[in-house]
């Protein structure tokens, strides 16, 4: 008898009944509660071949290279996909999505480039239980900042601390992961991070500023014009991911 996680590659293969050319080399794992309207504007850029192996995913072919996106809401709903995609064949993960700004460096319309993220969601531990923190790969990592140079693209880069309960946040805590060098807070990095260094892929965060926590913004405190420079960095942002996707093996040779 098997259970999950004695599961090979060859029987997640089985389960999804495909073969392995089929598998994505990569995958965007975005973070978001609303999934339909990021479900529909992904089957329009691989319509391709495109396939559907679950609620919240399609695969399909970008530029000729299977790539594979899930809309997801914390860790474990991540969990779910980097598992099981890591262990089918994909080598890269691009997590997506968005956070709460802890440092005052970072501002509306940058994309943050995830460097690593603090272990607080309750999913990371399981698959790196020795470690507290896990770190993006430096070669995904290194080609994102240079593709946001030569687009021109505004762009930070730093940690941030994944945890589970975002309605719990204070401003005390807020303030204390802010001292702790933290440049933001979401709830799916360390997920994607851990799980892909787990089974020996490349992962890395490229996260959209949603909230400046550090300020007293709030994803209930929304103006036009945030929303608007979040709809042009979530571009920029796919464009990012895109690049990454289609020229993953350049980077990691």
């Amino acid at each position: 008898m098997k259970l999950y996680g004695d599961f090979t590659k060859k029987d997640w293969l089985k389960a999804f009944q495909v073969e392995e050319g089929q598998i994505p080399a990569s995958f965007v794992v975005h973070g978001e509660w609303e999934h339909d309207y990021n479900l529909e504007f992904w089957n329009q850029i691989l319509n391709d071949e495109v396939w559907l192996p679950k609620w919240n995913t399609v695969i399909g072919k970008y530029n000729g290279t299977n790539l594979g996106f899930a809309n997801v809401f914390g860790g474990p709903m991540a969990a779910t996909i980097v598992h099981q995609f890591g262990v089918a064949g994909t080598n890269l993960f691009i997590q997506t999505g968005y956070y709460g700004g802890l440092s005052h460096n970072v501002k509306y319309g940058d994309i943050f480039i995830v460097t690593e993220a603090g272990m607080q969601d309750g999913v990371s531990h399981w698959y790196l239980p020795n470690q507290e923190v896990v770190k993006a790969d430096e070669k995904i990592v290194n080609a994102a900042i240079d593709y946001c140079e030569k687009k021109g693209y505004s762009y930070s880069t730093g940690s941030v601390i994944s945890t589970s309960a975002m309605l719990l946040e204070t401003v005390d805590m807020v303030k204390n992961w802010s001292q702790n060098g933290y440049s933001g807070v979401d709830m799916e990095t360390a997920t994607t991070l851990a799980i892909a260094k787990k089974f020996d892929k490349k992962a890395i965060g490229l996260l959209n500023l949603s909230d400046h926590l550090i300020q007293g913004d709030t994803i209930y405190s929304y103006t036009k014009d945030r929303e608007e420079l979040e709809l042009e960095t979530d571009e920029k942002i796919r464009n990012v991911a895109l690049y990454l996707s289609e020229n993953y093996a350049k980077f990691t040779k």
